[in-house]
């Protein structure tokens, strides 16, 4: 054994020089005439590489184990082509000499194997070749092309199919990288294939072109140079050229049919013999039917009667033997489900993983997963991961990992954007285009007219080719993953206060209590996880950020003895986090543009605030109601019209009340109150809300 290992060994260390070698020896084969016994050795390793190739293909489980198959099929034939000329050199120069002028294995196949009859022997050979040509090669080479064509069309979803089992968590890093050089290597196989397939058919279009000029050849030189009659030089060069050729198209049948196997071969824990057995006896009643028509044609006078009965007793009692098996299986299947019913008399069905859905999904149309193919240019995977980060920085929460896959219920360039299983965003990209926006009516542009989905700005998709002259218009132009990643993040933003979790929120317990501990023992005196979980949920509502965990925390612990109104423990964190609050919405200029609420809007407000077991809420008569909103839209209205997205100020006391009062119809709108404002920001007042 260890000797066996020892040789593997050595021809795996000297693998790179047998291959050298291997083509010197085509290269000597084509071009060094050849004595006969050479010639009979180079055929037989044609027979044994050829019979090596063929059980290799039959015990290969997957294509893919034998990934260097299509180079084996250009190297074979190769040789077999040089081994073509070689023994065609040897049969016209030496065969009216001796017989045996080619080698032992042409002059068996010419005169004892076909009987030394030309005529028969070339009947064989134009068989051969039209099985070897018209069905087998010309069947593989088109399955061939079709799997090149479907294995590169499936590999985007494949990918997708990667990448989403990654983002999901179900396979690690290394195993999707796996995956991937899988599917690169399936594809690049198919490929080869298709190519190496030609190859296969142009060898059968050869072997039929040298015999026939080999015999052309072998008669005229037999007559003229060697002053033979017409008849013998016929029998003599016929007889030896269809030996040759037999010789070449049996080993070239051989490997074409392993190549067949191989392509047509789909993936199984099985080799390809028990794979057909196991297949061809599932259907026993197949069986039986073949065993009845095989003992009727019995019955038919002139019938081969001992063959046809025979196979029908062995047909019928395999179709029995398999009849019972399956009888005998389906009785012990029968008798364990009783036993373990027995064992557990209450089952019950585990729905727990089906009921499970994803925080954050995005389903594409086929079109989009390109956008998803780094290989292709895209980048939205990679986007997405910097978006996650961005939000964590800018809100101070840890998105969930954004689960993709392709939908093809959906247009193929629309996406959806789904929360816990819930649509809340659609919209429809032109992936070849570039969206063209403005807030402001500018010059037309040649294009797709239709809305950003995020702000539902106008805008135009447009050629790439028109980005310049868009830009000059004073449109912002940006590409179409730069649309869906946009759109996610405001949807995300949105809804953050949804995606929180009680979970979440104890993270972030966790994570400030290791630098922190007296902040988190205090505040846990006061308010249990989930009072925290509301308040923070109450800030995410409103966008307000909550990375500063320490300055939230400690307002909470300062002002929880004091009031459980969460509502109100809200407006404290606020008023603390005023600096974070300012930064976000300030312009370039550090200038905060307001609509302020009028003092008799104010005194209103403030009347109709009731106060109930320690808990506030705002009432306000409905004719006072919908004046309050027509005013507050007019004056939102005319921001709007001066491209000034408005914040509207009121006093601490009214602020939250406000806030929910405008959700019904501007739940986008920023209401501050004034403990909320830095001092280091210039305070710009546009319009103020009257009745």
């Amino acid at each position: 054994m260890e000797k066996e290992l020892s040789l593997m060994g050595q021809i795996t260390r000297f693998s790179d020089f047998l291959i050298l070698i291997a083509v010197i020896i085509i290269l000597t084969v084509l071009i060094v005439p050849l004595p006969p016994f050479l010639l009979d050795f180079f055929i037989t390793i044609s027979f044994a590489s050829a019979l090596l190739i063929f059980f290799v293909s039959i015990y290969t489980q997957r294509p893919l184990e034998i990934s260097t198959f299509p180079t084996i099929l250009l190297t074979v034939t190769l040789f077999r082509l040089s081994l073509s000329i070689a023994t065609t050199r040897a049969i016209l120069l030496h065969g009216a000499q001796s017989a045996d002028a080619a080698g032992e294995f042409i002059k068996t196949f010419g005169y004892f194997v076909v009987g030394g009859s030309y005529v028969v022997g070339f009947i064989i050979f134009i068989i051969l070749v039209i099985i070897n040509f018209v069905v087998i090669t010309k069947g593989a080479g088109r399955i061939a092309e079709v799997a090149a064509r479907f294995t590169l069309d499936a590999m985007p979803g494949k990918q997708m199919s990667i990448d989403a089992d990654l983002n999901s968590g179900i396979i690690t890093e290394a195993e999707a990288k796996k995956r991937r050089q899988e599917i690169t290597k399936e594809a690049d196989f198919y490929g080869a294939m298709d190519g190496a397939s030609k190859f296969v058919r142009g060898d059968a279009i050869a072997g039929l072109l040298i015999t026939f000029i080999n015999i052309i050849g072998g008669i005229i030189i037999g007559v003229l140079q060697h002053k033979m009659s017409l008849s013998e030089a016929a029998s003599r060069y016929t007889v030896l050229t269809i030996g040759d050729g037999l010789v070449v198209q049996l080993p070239a049948l051989i490997i074409s049919t392993a190549a067949g196997i191989v392509i047509t071969k789909s993936s199984s824990e099985e080799s390809l013999a028990p794979d057909l057995i196991n297949q061809l006896t599932k259907q026993y009643k197949a069986l039986y039917l073949s065993a009845t028509i095989l003992g009727i044609l019995a019955l038919l006078p002139g019938m081969p009667h001992v063959s046809l009965i025979f196979l029908a007793v062995i047909f019928a009692y395999l179709a029995y033997s398999i009849s019972q098996k399956r009888i005998q299986e389906k009785i012990k299947e029968e008798e364990k489900i009783i036993q373990e019913q027995s064992k557990a008399p209450v089952v019950e069905e585990n729905i727990e993983e089906a009921m499970k859905i994803n925080v954050l999904e995005l389903e594409i149309g086929y079109g989009l997963i390109r956008l998803t193919e780094e290989a292709e240019g895209g980048n939205l995977l990679n986007r997405i991961k910097l978006m996650r980060k961005q939000l964590a920085l800018d809100i101070g929460v840890i998105i969930p990992s954004i689960r993709i896959r392709d939908n093809l219920a959906l247009d193929k360039n629309e996406y959806i954007f789904l929360i816990k299983g819930v649509e809340v965003g659609r919209y429809k990209i032109e992936p070849d285009r570039l969206l063209a926006m403005s807030p402001a009516p500018l010059k037309q542009i040649e294009g797709i007219s239709t809305k950003e989905p995020a702000f539902g700005l106008q805008a135009i998709w447009i050629e790439k080719e028109k980005k310049n002259e868009a830009i000059v218009a004073g449109y912002t132009v940006v590409d179409p993953v730069t649309v869906i990643i946009t759109h996610i993040t405001e949807l995300i933003k949105r809804n953050i206060y949804d995606i929180f979790t009680r979970q979440d929120a104890s993270k972030l317990l966790e994570n400030l209590k290791g630098d922190y501990p007296k902040v988190i023992e205090e505040l846990g005196q006061y308010l249990s996880l989930g009072q925290v979980h509301k308040i923070l949920k109450n800030l995410l509502k409103e966008q307000v950020p909550i990375r500063d965990l320490l300055t939230i925390f400690e307002t909470l612990a300062d002002w929880a003895p004091h009031t459980k109104d969460l509502d109100l423990l809200t407006e404290y964190v606020r008023s603390a986090l005023a600096y974070h609050i300012t930064n976000k919405y300030k312009d370039e200029n550090n200038v905060l543009n307001v609509i302020l609420l009028g003092s008799s809007v104010e005194g209103v407000l403030t009347a109709n605030i009731k106060e109930e077991n320690g808990y506030s809420y705002m009432n306000l008569p409905p004719n006072i109601g919908d004046k309050l909103m027509q005013s507050t839209q007019n004056q939102i209205a005319k921001a709007a019209e001066n491209g000034i997205e408005p914040i509207i100020v009121t006093s601490p006391r009214v602020r939250r009340h406000f806030k929910a009062f405008l959700d019904k119809f501007f739940p986008r709108v920023t209401v501050l109150s004034y403990s909320e404002i830095a001092n280091n920001v210039e305070i710009k007042t546009i319009s103020t809300i009257e009745l």
